[in-house]
């Protein structure tokens, strides 16, 4: 990268100073995911491994491929009936996913 594209680029926040505070292995990971900003992709990755317990075993047992591109999630089914209802019920989708994830994950559902 060029020297002064790194100049612009802003530094991430480090902790002043350490806490005498004990905190859950959980919210040490969600410091730490936040610090690195993955948090985004964590939650994407999240939702793709648990597509089966958020969704129940017929729609994933009818789901070939599930992946994430730019905030949008793209659901492969084998199932053409399937397509259709899922279709008609996007919103209702993505207020789930989103609710399952406890944040703003997933702006947009495609079937393929």
């Amino acid at each position: 990268m060029h020297p002064q594209l790194l100049l612009l680029m802003p530094a991430p926040e480090k902790p002043t100073r350490r806490t005498s505070k004990a905190v859950t292995a959980g919210e040490a990971i969600k410091e730490l995911l936040k610090f690195y900003r993955l948090e985004g992709k964590f939650n994407e990755t999240y939702i793709v491994a648990h597509w089966e317990s958020i969704m129940g075993k017929t729609i994933a047992s009818r789901t070939d491929n599930v992946y994430f591109k730019d905030k949008r999630l793209f659901v492969k089914l084998n199932s053409s009936p399937l397509k259709k209802e899922l279709i008609l019920s996007k919103q209702k989708i993505i207020d789930l996913l989103n609710t399952s994830i406890g944040e703003n994950v997933v702006e947009d559902v495609i079937f393929l």
